[in-house]
């Protein structure tokens, strides 16, 4: 009996230390392969030109640097430039997500990478409010599937306990362009005059062809599904598909990932997708509101030029720093809700003091907290959204009606940030993104909202949705 046991015990130990050393290994290389291309898609999105991903830091940049000048148009015009980015945009959302497995995502994604890159380097070469007009609006329609298309795609590689950490290292890329965008800026824009064009055209043009080059790239490393990688052995692939179907990240029937529109209408009428949509309305408007804007805010602090672009930095820096640690801890704890509301404290601290103060210094400060907490909270959101629905079409819907409801927020922030609240002061829009960021935090901590633990909804299909962390 002893020495049956003493067996057993040995014949344990080392399948223990063998799935200790897979559960390092693959995940692992998905982080070496998957998630940085994945992270340099949104980088670019975010440098260039896509609203989704915080690129108007790019458009904000050449404002300050001269374009609107140059193309003689109002602030109102400039507006309805960004404005109409977003009909494409929020129009494109839902289909592309929905035809994103089948196409494949190594096809799809990199494909829309060219595009926008096209069309963000002919942002350089317009001469009037029109060919803005223009190029903003093919931009939105080559875009608009982006942000939740990542989303969905590395759901189906992580399971939902890893999630969170990744959705944030490539989502936080886009605070680290918010800082980088910055210095880019202020570097590109000192050809000013070379080829007969100024420093602002040299900021479109430059950026958008090495997204050209780098989505030309990305066809050759960027793997379809977890069942296909080529770096993974077939004990490490059976491993990973066995975690991913465990955790619900995938079905264990592949049947019922396949396509249905009942699926669509079921994320529609699902509790926590429409909570999320309210939640996320007000985190989106926040996020872009400032992504949009923060350089013109600064500039408005009596920062000029260069030195402007500069001072917009730090408050990015901190953003990502802060965006990162609060995921490692989401992830660990499963507190998806308790990070949001963490951080629309800070919202709320940052927005009323810039609200409150006439120092310019003080008011500059109140960035830190503002930019941190819009930008930390925005992919716990997103990430609760894709733990919680299941199988492949509902989260597919469900990622895109959330990112869709963060972009109409987006619009919102664009017309008071734009023409409605002028600033410095800004005094309407400040109001507005006081009472959203407690908005924010109250919509969770209410008795009616999603459990903070980010768990399912009661009456939600426990086999699919479990634990949602």
């Amino acid at each position: 009996m002893y020495m049956d046991a003493l067996n057993k015990s040995d014949l344990a130990d080392p399948s223990q230390r063998d799935s200790a050393a897979l559960e390092d290994a693959v995940w692992r290389k998905f982080d070496i392969w998957v998630l940085p291309t994945c992270t340099a898609f949104y980088l670019l999105s975010s440098f260039f030109n896509v609203p989704d991903n915080q690129d108007m830091n790019n458009i904000g940049n050449a404002r300050v640097a001269g374009m609107q000048t140059a193309l003689k148009i109002s602030d109102y015009q400039y507006t309805v430039a960004l404005t109409l980015t977003w009909v494409p945009y929020i129009a494109m959302e839902l289909p592309s997500n929905l035809i994103l497995k089948r196409v494949g995502p190594n096809l799809m994604l990199p494909t829309m990478v060219i595009l926008w890159g096209i069309v963000a380097a002919m942002q350089g070469l317009v001469t009037d409010y029109t060919g803005l007009y223009l190029c903003r609006f093919f931009l939105g329609l080559t875009q608009g599937g982006l942000f939740p298309g990542l989303v969905l795609y590395l759901s189906s590689f992580y399971p939902r306990e890893r999630l969170h950490i990744r959705i944030t290292t490539f989502f936080a890329s886009a605070s680290l362009t918010g800082a980088f965008s910055g210095l880019l800026a202020a570097a590109i824009t000192k050809m000013d005059g070379v080829g007969g064009k100024p420093g602002w055209s040299w900021i479109f043009i430059l950026e958008g062809l090495f997204t050209v080059l780098f989505g030309i790239f990305s066809f050759l490393i960027l793997p379809r599904s977890p069942e296909t990688v080529r770096f993974l052995s077939p004990e490490e692939r059976s491993y990973v598909l066995s975690k991913l179907k465990s955790s619900k990240a995938i079905s264990e029937d592949e049947r019922k990932d396949d396509f249905s529109w009942i699926e669509v209408l079921r994320a529609i009428r699902s509790p926590q997708v429409l909570m999320l949509c309210v939640v996320v309305f007000f985190g989106g408007a926040l996020l872009f509101g400032l992504a949009f804007f923060e350089p013109t805010i600064v500039a408005g602090l009596g920062y000029t030029g260069n030195q402007a672009q500069l001072m917009s930095v730090p408050p990015f820096v901190l953003a990502f720093f802060a965006s990162m640690i609060s995921a490692f801890f989401s992830d660990r704890y499963g507190c998806r809700g308790l990070t949001v509301i963490f951080f629309s404290i800070w919202c709320i601290i940052g927005f009323s003091t810039f609200y409150v103060s006439t120092s310019q210094r003080i008011r500059y400060a109140s960035l830190f907290f503002s930019v941190t907490g819009a930008y930390a909270s925005a992919p716990a959101e997103i990430t609760w959204v894709a733990n919680n629905s299941a199988p492949h079409t509902r989260r597919a819907s469900g990622v895109a009606f959330v990112s869709v409801a963060s972009n109409l927020g987006a619009i919102l922030a664009t017309w008071l940030l734009g023409s409605l609240s002028p600033g410095p002061n800004y005094t309407a829009a400040t109001i507005t993104f006081v009472v959203m960021s407690i908005g924010l935090g109250r919509s969770l901590i209410s008795k009616s909202a999603l459990p903070l633990t980010g768990e399912s909804c009661k009456g939600e299909d426990e086999a699919f949705y479990g634990k949602g962390r």
